[in-house]
């Protein structure tokens, strides 16, 4: 049997650290910083090899996913090297690197996780995928800038003392009263510029989900996308989303492995008799965990089991059991919704709550587990 070299690699923007350590006896055979070069790090692998004494040993490479994201994977991949991303929250870390951490010591610990292996790699999906996933993080980037503007826009008023007299803002008729204001010239200017920022971002938005929309037409997509619309609260973006970010269900055993990867399970802090839940984790994917939050906001309002014309014309042309799979789904959750509302439990947790039970029912409609 091959001795396995495991080569830990602390990246950054212009340098690699690299640390090369032997399975057999777990000595550090070779440590080095370089430029960011992926002809550098195969140039240390057969100096690894040969200082092993073994050219023909096995090497498995690993980073922590970061700011390379998938790229340096596929750089090596090409090259016929083994490599992995190591999600950063499931390796283990020595106490000393809270008092002493440098790239050096990153390197080593790396090596030193992928030859415990004391870690979970995070999942690479395929080049499509990741087109259709850039995709949506910028259309992403841009809700977030038309989300700042509309504060911008909303603090400038309050500073002149302005109030829109209506309930609901950023609707024809708000947006009516904010170009109907008389103000001084300098203050209209001020304001005209930031509305043009907004109907521009708008318009942009706009034009992006229209694109989505024909990406979700892909075959690939299709059929799953349909299926996820057909809960209340998940419109074609949403389902794009957390079906694009996921990418493959099926390597989650069950709905809660899935909710735990959305960060939506509470952590714990217990000892001996003393039970302690804390806050949701966080962890996992960011993206997929705040649009569910979001879904969950639109899915808990109504009156519980009836459905809208916006829901039933999503759900035409379904298949009966995905249809009955997500009108119990709804229905489930809107009434705990109102249970604990009932019991005066903040709000926010009630949301973090459905939007966690709302993860696991999108598990079973992508997996087939919908009986």
């Amino acid at each position: 049997m091959n001795s396995i070299i495991y080569v830990g690699m602390d990246v950054h923007k212009n340098t690699y650290s690299l640390c090369a350590v032997s399975d057999a006896t777990g000595e550090i055979l070779a440590e080095t910083k370089i430029t960011a070069d992926s002809d550098l790090i195969a140039k240390f692998i057969e100096n690894a090899r040969d200082l092993s004494g073994n050219p023909e040993a096995q090497v498995k490479t690993g980073y922590e996913a970061g700011c390379l994201g998938y790229s340096l994977y596929w750089e090596l991949a090409a090259r016929g090297i083994e490599c992995v991303i190591l999600a950063p929250s499931t390796m283990q870390k020595p106490a000393k690197n809270k008092v002493l951490k440098n790239d050096r010591r990153d390197a080593r610990n790396i090596a030193t996780n992928l030859a415990n292996n004391s870690y979970k790699s995070v999942y690479v999906p395929d080049h499509e995928d990741v087109k259709t996933k850039e995709y949506i993080r910028m259309m992403g980037c841009f809700k977030t800038q038309l989300k700042r503007i509309k504060q911008q826009i909303n603090a400038f008023l309050l500073r002149l003392g302005l109030r829109y007299p209506g309930n609901s803002r950023w609707i024809p008729a708000h947006l009516k009263w904010m170009n109907g204001l008389e103000l001084e010239p300098e203050f209209r200017e001020i304001l005209d510029e930031y509305l043009s920022e907004y109907d521009s971002l708008s318009e942009r938005i706009e034009r992006f989900k229209g694109r989505l929309e024909e990406m979700a037409q892909k075959e690939r997509y299709k059929e799953k996308v349909e299926q996820l619309r057909c809960l209340k609260g998940i419109d074609t973006a949403s389902a794009m989303t957390i079906h694009v970010e996921t990418s493959d269900f099926s390597r989650f055993p069950n709905a809660a492995a899935y909710s735990s990867y959305c960060g939506l399970t509470p952590a714990e802090n217990s000892s001996g008799e003393k039970n302690n839940r804390l806050n949701i984790t966080k962890m996992g994917n960011s993206m997929i965990r705040k649009t569910l939050i979001e879904a969950a906001q639109v899915l808990v309002r109504g009156t519980i089991g009836k459905k809208g014309k916006k829901v039933k014309a999503k759900q035409k042309g379904q298949d009966v059991k995905v249809i009955d799979y997500a009108d119990k789904a709804v229905e489930r959750l809107q009434k705990k919704y109102h249970h604990m509302i009932y019991r005066n439990v903040n709000r926010n947790i009630v949301i973090t709550a459905i939007a966690r039970e709302l993860a696991c029912f999108i598990w079973g409609i992508e997996t087939g587990h919908i009986s």
